[in-house]
């Protein structure tokens, strides 16, 4: 299930920024380094921010387009993280399913439902932070820093459901 895509969200609020790929650079060292610190995947949700604002501290990083640059090249890396998450966390329900007792609720469906519902709290929230700043220049960044850190959240979220069950 593929959750919007990064540089759609951020069509839709970024419009035509003076960003460009020569200006500055993303780079998700910072997040994937403090991932494979970690021992427990439940304490991940400490690494969420760190590739972002590592990057907003290069020329330019600070200014509006910078910071929409920099949270969207994060949340990018998260959204490809749930991705793979929700496929590892179904592909198991699909099997414990398949073996399920008779009447009891199925675990792949249970989890696409959730997954659906919370893709539109996310929309609908990540709205509301933006519909705060009034179409000003903060809207972007708020927006961004929203559908990243609630992407994060909820892959850290899928983390612990599938670690829970080993």
């Amino acid at each position: 299930m593929k959750v919007l895509a990064g540089s759609a969200c951020a069509a839709l609020v970024l419009g035509t920024m003076p960003v460009t790929a020569q200006e500055m650079r993303f780079d998700p060292t910072p997040l994937e380094t403090c991932l494979a610190s970690l021992e427990d995947p439940a304490a991940s949700s400490d690494c969420i921010g760190r590739a972002a604002y590592g990057c907003m501290e290069q020329p330019m990083g600070e200014t509006t387009p910078g910071m929409a640059f920099c949270l969207e090249g994060e949340f990018d890396q998260w959204d490809v993280k749930l991705n793979k998450a929700y496929q590892t966390l179904r592909s198991e329900y699909l099997e414990q399913d398949a073996n399920r007792l008779q009447g009891a609720p199925a675990l792949a469906d249970a989890l696409r439902d959730m997954q659906r519902g919370w893709i539109g709290f996310r929309d609908a929230r990540c709205g509301f932070e933006t519909a705060q700043w009034h179409g000003g220049t903060g809207s972007s960044p708020a927006f961004l820093g929203c559908m990243m850190q609630m992407t994060a959240e909820q892959t850290v979220y899928l983390w612990s459901v599938f670690h829970a069950g080993r």
